[in-house]
């Protein structure tokens, strides 16, 4: 069933442009009902739970050390700078609304890094993938981070042309605040070229940064980073961060063929998309609207903070 909700989502991407994980996870939605199946659960939970750690493991073949020194020290370190800082303040913005610690990371993290990849990872991380409640809340942030990456595709290529960026600040811009990898190409590649290459490959830096954060989220939230929450203890390293940072550094001491990063890459993207179709099945609309409105201005509050942080690093410092 996720299979086939994954084929769907991904030939309505190809054939309507919107971005398959949204769609996967509005198909999933639909067809809620049939989660209240007992017959269906061991494959919900085997797609939500092992596909997703397989295709966030199989994401470190698209990553490597050598990344890091292309773009200089300047720009590596506006980049790891905004991603701490943004999640920090989700964080710290959602504790003052009232959301908790835990609800705070995961939006700062996916906002931070990649989006709803990130916003799966970091939950896997969090020892939600038990948690009924924490997936509505994983639902939320992927159908918010999805949907605001899509407006920022549109609208953040005209803001830099409006502040006067050149192709390459531009790259750097996009690669450095849009949240999924497929809308920070499309934005990329509607200014020119090197702007989208520029674009791509600051995201991927970002993407590297998954590893650490998962890392730091297992290690803070296994200690119980607020009293009043109650989390399951996660492992201190989840084995698909293990796998992820073994595969990065492979790909950083020999070149992988073609053929096998490729095949890697779409393993990656169908796992993902099977594991989020599985968390909408498994997930009921009315619970994650009534999440409330402070959740929404959270994840709008991170988005908005990324964007001038960044915007602010390059036309103000000249980075």
């Amino acid at each position: 069933m996720t299979f086939l909700i994954a084929l769907a989502s991904a030939f309505l991407s190809e054939h309507y442009g919107a971005p398959a994980m949204l769609l996967a996870i509005l198909i999933g939605l639909a067809l809620h009902f049939l989660a209240e199946d007992p017959k269906t659960a061991r494959g919900l939970d085997f797609a939500s739970r092992t596909m997703l750690r397989l295709g966030i493991a199989l994401l470190g073949l698209k990553v490597s050390v050598g990344m890091f020194a292309e773009l200089g020290i300047k720009v590596m370190a506006m980049i790891v700078a905004s991603v701490v800082m943004t999640i920090l303040f989700g964080l710290l913005a959602s504790r003052l609304s009232g959301q908790g610690s835990r609800f705070g990371f995961l939006t700062g993290g996916a906002v931070a890094i990649c989006g709803a990849s990130a916003a799966m990872a970091i939950s896997a991380a969090l020892g939600g993938a038990r948690d009924r409640d924490a997936d509505q809340q994983m639902v939320f942030v992927v159908i918010g981070v999805t949907m605001l990456s899509t407006l920022a595709m549109i609208f953040y290529p005209i803001l830099a042309s409006q502040v006067g960026l050149d192709d390459f600040a531009t790259g750097i811009f996009l690669g450095a605040t849009i949240h999924d990898v497929a809308q920070v190409a499309g934005a990329g590649f509607s200014v020119s070229g090197p702007a989208g290459e520029t674009a791509v490959f600051v995201k991927l830096i970002r993407v590297t940064l998954l590893a650490p954060v998962v890392l730091v989220a297992a290690i803070v939230f296994r200690r119980g980073l607020s009293g009043t929450e109650t989390v399951h203890r996660p492992p201190l390293l989840p084995a698909f961060v293990i796998v992820f940072l073994a595969l990065a550094s492979l790909n950083s001491l020999v070149t992988i063929p073609a053929a096998i990063a490729n095949a890697a890459g779409e393993i990656s993207r169908w796992s993902l998309l099977v594991a989020i179709a599985a968390v909408g099945v498994k997930t009921s609309l009315p619970e994650v609207f009534g999440i409330g409105r402070r959740a929404i201005g959270l994840l709008i509050g991170e988005t908005v903070f990324l964007a001038v942080l960044v915007l602010s690093a390059l036309t103000f410092a000249k980075i």
